[in-house]
């Protein structure tokens, strides 16, 4: 065989190879990008949505659907505990649990409205 028929079959074979590799390399160079696209797009979109939803005003004048319920207090009478009417008034020299009964009394009778 010649020389440039030589050298024509080896540049077949390496173009042989060479486009098919550089052609795959290229679509997969392509498909990345595109995905990174998507997935910027996707980013933006939410925070779009974060941003209007925080920038939105806050409406309170929609009534509440449930109310919490109030703490039950347990009743004391003055006289059960051993105490004159004014049950809640600390005097002089009582310790803290001589007369905290008698104030929770005073603060359930005032919360009751009794």
């Amino acid at each position: 065989m010649s020389k440039q028929t030589t050298f024509a079959l080896a540049c077949v074979v390496v173009l042989s190879a060479l486009v098919p590799g550089v052609a795959g390399y290229l679509t997969a160079r392509m498909e990345a990008i595109e995905a990174a696209e998507r997935n910027l797009r996707a980013l933006e979109a939410r925070l779009q949505l974060r941003e209007a939803r925080d920038a939105r005003p806050v409406s309170y004048s929609v009534p509440c659907l449930r109310t919490p319920s109030t703490p039950q207090l347990q009743e004391f009478s003055a006289s059960a505990l051993g105490r004159e009417e004014h049950a809640g008034r600390r005097q002089p020299g009582e310790a803290a649990s001589d007369w905290l009964p008698g104030l929770l009394q005073d603060v359930e009778h005032a919360v009751t409205g009794e």
